[in-house]
C-alpha cells in the first residue's frame, strides 16, 4: 500500500487471495501459530452468526462455559474425544437457541437449519454438520436414524453427535430458567460407581434451584443411553446445592 501511495484498502470478506496473504503471513512469522489463528477465525465467525439471528450470548455462554466443564470431567471416562470436537461443542452451545430466530415450535429444527446453512468461517463442511446435530438435539428428540440429516453422518460422527448432544443437554438443564440462576458448577465422576455427582452453587441464598433440578434429573435416561453406559451398569446423576462459601471438594 506504501509502495502505490494507498490510503485505504478494501477487500471481499474471504477468498482464495486472502487465503495467499495468510499463507504469506504464516511463512514470514506475522502470524506465528496457525492453530490460534483458524481458532480465532471460528470464534469471531460463531460470534457472528448469533449476533445475525439475535442468540442471547450470555445465555449461550453461560451454556457453553458449563458444557465444557462435564466435557472435561468426564473426559477418559465417558468419552474420549478431544479438543477438536470440544470446540464443535462450544459452537453449538452458543448457538443452539438461534432457530427461535424463525420460531420457538420445533426451534432446535430450525437452529440446525441455519448452523447447517450460515456458512461458519474456519469449519468443514462435516463439521458444520456435526455442530447443527449437536444444536438440533439439545432438546426434544433423541438422535435417530430415521432423521436424515442424522443417519447421513458416518457412524463415528453420529457416535460424536449422540454423547456431545448429551452433554449439551445436561448444560442446558443447568440454566433452565435462563436468568443464570447457577453461579457455579462443581462435578465430579465416580467410575467405581458409575456416579456423576453434580454440585450446583446458587447465586441468590435463598434459591433452590428447583427448576434446574427437575430438569437435570428428567436429563437421566437420555444421558444414560447416549453416554452408553452398559445395561447393568448402575449409574446415578446425584444433585447438591451448596453455597458459594462452602469449602471445594475433594476430587478423587
Amino acid at each position: 500500500m506504501n509502495l502505490l501511495d494507498l490510503d485505504p484498502l478494501i477487500i471481499c470478506e474471504r477468498a482464495l487471495r486472502e487465503g495467499m496473504i495468510v499463507d504469506w503471513m504464516l511463512c514470514h512469522g506475522i502470524i506465528s501459530d496457525r492453530w490460534r489463528y483458524q481458532g480465532e477465525v471460528r470464534e469471531r465467525s460463531v460470534r457472528k452468526i448469533a449476533h445475525k439471528y439475535q442468540v442471547n450470548l450470555s445465555f449461550g455462554e453461560q451454556v457453553a462455559k458449563f458444557a465444557l466443564q462435564i466435557f472435561d470431567r468426564l473426559q477418559g471416562h465417558l468419552h474420549f474425544w478431544g479438543d477438536s470436537e470440544r470446540q464443535l461443542l462450544w459452537a453449538a452451545a452458543i448457538l443452539h437457541n438461534c432457530g427461535l430466530f424463525i420460531s420457538h415450535s420445533s426451534h432446535h429444527k430450525h437452529s440446525h437449519y441455519l448452523i447447517r446453512n450460515g456458512e461458519l468461517l474456519g469449519f468443514n463442511d462435516m463439521e458444520m454438520e456435526v455442530i447443527a446435530n449437536i444444536a438440533r438435539y439439545h432438546r426434544k428428540s433423541k438422535p435417530k436414524k430415521k432423521h436424515e440429516s442424522y443417519n447421513n453422518l458416518p457412524k463415528l460422527h453420529r457416535q460424536m453427535v449422540s454423547q456431545l448432544s448429551a452433554i449439551l443437554r445436561l448444560a442446558v438443564a443447568l440454566d433452565r430458567r435462563q436468568v443464570g440462576a447457577i453461579a457455579k458448577l462443581d462435578c465430579d465422576y465416580y467410575p467405581e460407581e458409575a456416579q456423576l455427582r453434580l454440585y450446583l452453587f446458587p447465586a441468590q441464598p435463598d434459591d433452590d434451584c428447583a427448576l434446574e433440578q427437575w430438569s437435570l434429573n428428567a436429563k437421566k435416561r437420555f444421558l444414560r443411553k447416549n453416554l452408553r453406559l452398559r445395561s447393568y451398569q448402575p449409574w446415578f446423576l446425584w444433585l447438591w446445592v451448596r453455597e458459594l462459601g462452602d469449602r471445594p471438594f475433594t476430587k478423587r
